[in-house]
């Protein structure tokens, strides 16, 4: 463990804005979830709803598949489980849709703890999710094409997002040194170790000033 990657991994943790999120309707190709997931890890997002009624969600092989050891996807059977969440945790609901009510994306507060609803490559937003959206929003559009690839579309709304939480501070306020970051910070440094705790049950050691785990020749001889 070098300290460049100590600190990289912390600063890292410290931008994620746990009150942004993003749930992915049935978004049933991988490469567009694949780099819609790349882009929340680039704006700061920790956690990715999948809503995949269908068999289970799988990354794309490709470049983007090294992402999901940063980002957490949860995956739900239905649309309405993450959104009750959402907004249970005080989150407004936005969704990315041609409806006539659909306003600029940009007239939209992301500062704000937001939940960001991007609808499948097809039929767009579930008609189950119509009673938790606070709001519906659209790009606009200059081509004879009426809308963006959904990876394109979550890219170009998450930029704007990440430009107003720049300019509110958001990134600039560290994160909660609570369970969920220390977990998080153990399973980035020390993934092998993780994976092993979590096979046989065991806690996570404490890990010392340095991102190592602290009385390391001691836990092993408790564990084993």
């Amino acid at each position: 463990m070098t300290p460049q990657r100590y600190q990289r991994v912390l600063q890292v943790l410290d931008s994620r804005q746990r009150d942004l999120t993003v749930i992915a309707d049935q978004v049933h190709k991988g490469q567009n979830l694949s780099a819609i997931t790349r882009t929340c890890d680039a704006v700061g997002i920790g956690v990715v709803h999948s809503v995949y009624p269908e068999g289970g969600y799988r990354p794309h092989k490709g470049t983007t598949m090294g992402v999901h050891k940063w980002v957490s996807v949860e995956v739900h059977r239905n649309v309405v489980e993450p959104l009750q969440a959402c907004r249970a945790a005080g989150m407004q609901v936005i969704a990315a849709d041609l409806a006539d009510d659909a306003v600029d994306y940009q007239q939209i507060d992301y500062s704000r703890p937001t939940a960001l609803l991007m609808g499948n490559e097809r039929e767009g937003v579930s008609a189950a999710a119509a009673p938790y959206i606070d709001a519906r929003i659209t790009i606009p559009m200059l081509g004879m094409v009426e809308s963006f690839n959904v990876s394109v579309a979550a890219a170009i709304i998450l930029a704007e997002a990440r430009r107003q939480r720049l300019l509110a501070g958001s990134y600039s306020r560290p994160a909660a040194r609570d369970a969920l970051y220390e977990k998080t910070k153990f399973e980035w440094l020390h993934p092998v170790l993780a994976r092993y705790c979590r096979e046989k049950n065991l806690p996570y050691p404490a890990l010392d000033d340095e991102g190592e785990v602290a009385e390391k020749s001691g836990w092993h001889l408790a564990v084993s």
